[in-house]
């Protein structure tokens, strides 16, 4: 008995069960994707005063050599790399057995003279190669003989040409000349024997390149690294650097660790809370729809888990990552207040690991805050381009503002930096694909998807303006009503235009019964009962519905047709049912709309608009007391039976629809005053 009363219970609020391992759950996988690492808490720059207080060195630690210096090292090995070369022993046989078939017929002198220059020549190698491969004068080499090496220097050594004038010196002090054969046949003869290897040298190099430290010093515990109020100078930059690099190695990693991921988890927690709150106190419609409120924590979670792995991999620049897809991709969805507030608390969970801290948070907060703004009333797809170009134009300002702040010269602008912004921009054009896939998969309702909703030219509205013309007008001047009060009090205007010129759709199938499409004097109920043309009435609620899901439309439209009459009386049958049969008790449920009644500001606005657009206009004397009267007494009506009780709308908001309403009324009937004859 009692697993069944828990098992009851659990299905009767599965719902909000729903809701809680939903937030659980993506709590649980932001703070997993967040790196586990310890935060440094210092925020500097190169020339800026330490605002701080004293810093000493917590433990000791290594002191890193900057990347410049790094890089200038490397260039350094990498000219003062040895080159290889290796001796081919044969070559040295070969010359004077070349130099002696060469020579001919010679005197035992010339013989002896070449064979012995020949020997001078190859024991310190001649290079392969014209001059400008050969190796600089003051290069280092290894010289490869009989499977070993030893070092060596450039000028020990011939190239071919050094050679020959080795050989004609040698001559000449001997008395013979270049143009003799005995040089003639040292000409032919002499040949490389050295000859570099590029593959040894390449591999060589490689090895001394990884054998170089990128230490150049360590700081003790305890030591002094900065004063307060000290500028922060290129040494002491590094001393922070290495220190911030310290606190992110796998030993200062594993005693925190537990606490490391306790204070995401509080973090993150908070974050979640304040966007809870906020929901329940604004937008409580979000939270207790299941499909809306996991479309909002999965665009969170995704964004952020999105962010954190490509900082983990390192092999982008993040100024590419796209993350106003977020605010304009929830702003398509939902109102402006929770596509703002769901950003900047995105942008501030993100702020605890982003490089640049502050500045990557003013400048994601600004930009998203742009986007937002860019679209607030979308009208056009071409606003997202626009949009795309207004937060490109937001990230250059911000960039150039933080970096003249953090560098204090304009030099120092990268041009790369702007252009990853750029592409930044041109990725953020994937929300509009993006909104498209989230509509089919949710079956949420974009701003998108309304524009293409209030083309004349779709079926259900043609057939509107062709079947009952009437109902077409009546409901034009309903949607320029209601969203003209939406605008006034805050809302979502197009989703009220969208819904008012569908709301009556209900009415083509049994156009004549309505008097907007009556143009003659032949009013078919004078043939049926009161109830009978009550019930007529009132099912065109139930046909529209179904005639909206037969065309797909969304259901926030068909909200509007359901509530659009909430749950009032037909009045007109209804009074005159009790006056023709006063001693029969009429069944209400006859004459009363099925409802629900409105549950939104929009629904609201729509019924009044609605009620009081077809009231004015069967005035028979449109002037200024008959129209303030009407409308007067047709909302106050609505509010007297309650018909806004589910509406977060309050008594100033219908107060200045009333106003709203007066006044366009006013304009749509010209009424002027009456001037004196």
């Amino acid at each position: 008995m009692n697993l069944r009363k828990l098992f009851i219970a659990i299905s009767n609020k599965h719902d909000l069960y729903y809701r809680i391992v939903l937030v659980t759950v993506s709590i649980l996988v932001i703070t997993s994707f967040l790196p586990q690492q310890v935060r440094f808490k210092y925020d500097y720059r190169l020339g800026q005063t330490w605002t701080y207080e004293e810093l000493r060195a917590p433990f000791s630690y290594p002191v890193y050599k900057s990347s410049n210096e790094i890089d200038e090292e490397k260039e350094e090995l990498i000219h003062n790399a040895p080159l290889f070369y290796s001796v081919d022993t044969a070559i040295h046989s070969i010359a004077i057995k070349d130099y002696l078939g060469k020579l001919g017929e010679a005197t035992p002198q010339e013989k002896s003279l070449g064979i012995e220059l020949i020997h001078s020549i190859y024991q310190k190698g001649v290079f392969s190669g014209v001059n400008h491969s050969l190796p600089k004068k003051d290069q280092h080499l290894r010289i490869i003989k009989n499977g070993s090496w030893k070092p060596s220097e450039r000028s020990l050594h011939y190239s071919t040409a050094e050679a020959l004038d080795f050989c004609q010196t040698e001559l000449a002090r001997n008395g013979l000349s270049k143009v003799d054969k005995v040089f003639s046949a040292l000409e032919t003869a002499i040949q490389p024997n050295l000859f570099f290897e590029e593959e040894m040298t390449k591999q060589f190099t490689k090895d001394y390149l990884k054998s170089m430290s990128a230490v150049r010093g360590e700081v003790s515990e305890g030591s002094l690294i900065v004063r307060r109020g000290q500028v922060v100078d290129a040494d002491i930059f590094e001393k922070l650097s290495s220190l911030r690099k310290a606190f992110k190695g796998e030993d200062a990693l594993d005693s925190s660790l537990p606490w490391l991921y306790l204070g995401y988890l509080l973090l993150v927690i908070t974050a979640v809370v304040i966007l809870l709150t906020f929901l329940w106190m604004l937008r409580r419609d979000i939270l207790l729809d299941s499909r809306k409120i996991t479309l909002l924590f999965l665009l969170i979670v995704a964004t952020c888990a999105i962010y954190t792995l490509l900082l983990a991999s390192n092999k982008i620049s993040m100024l590419l990552v796209p993350l106003c897809i977020l605010p304009l991709v929830t702003r398509a969805f939902f109102d402006t207040r929770t596509a703002l507030f769901v950003h900047v608390l995105s942008m501030l969970i993100l702020g605890t690991i982003a490089p640049g801290g502050f500045d990557f948070v003013f400048m994601q907060i600004i930009a998203g805050m742009v986007s937002i703004f860019s679209i607030v009333n979308m009208r056009k797809r071409s606003q997202l381009f626009i949009a795309v170009t207004l937060i490109f134009a937001s990230y250059v300002v911000s960039y150039v503002g933080l970096s003249l702040l953090n560098e204090g010269t304009i030099l120092e602008l990268n041009p790369m930096h702007i252009a990853w912004l750029m592409g930044n921009c041109l990725l953020t054009l994937l929300s509009y694909p993006l909104i498209f896939f989230i509509e089919k998969t949710f079956r949420v309702t974009s701003d998108f998807t309304l524009m293409e909703l209030t083309d004349f030219n779709s079926e259900l509205l043609r057939d509107l303006s062709t079947k009952a013309p009437g109902t077409f007008q009546h409901s034009l001047q309903v949607a320029n009503l209601a969203e003209s009060a939406i605008y006034k009090i805050g809302g979502n205007s197009l989703l009220v235009r969208v819904g008012a010129l569908y709301h009556d759709i209900g009415k083509m199938d049994m156009p004549m019964y309505f008097i907007e499409n009556q143009s003659t004097q032949m009013n078919p109920h004078d043939e049926l009962s009161f109830d009978e043309s009550a019930s007529i009435i009132i099912s065109h609620v139930i046909k529209g519905i179904e005639k909206a899901r037969k065309f797909n439309l969304p259901d926030v439209i068909i909200d509007f047709i359901r509530t659009h009459h909430g749950n009032m009386l037909v009045q007109y049958f209804y009074i005159n049912y009790v006056k023709s049969f006063p001693d029969q008790i009429p069944n209400e449920d006859d004459f009363r709309y099925p409802g629900p009644r409105p549950f939104s500001k929009e629904t609201a606005v729509l019924m009044m608009a609605d009620s009081v657009e077809a009231a004015a206009h069967s005035l028979t004397v449109h002037d200024q007391d008959s129209i303030d009267e009407i409308v007067e007494k047709i909302i106050n009506k609505q509010i007297d039976s309650g018909q806004f009780e589910n509406c977060d709308i309050t008594f100033r908001d219908i107060t200045n629809i009333k106003k709203i309403f007066k006044k366009m009324l006013t304009s749509i009937y010209h009424i002027r005053v009456a001037y004196p004859t």
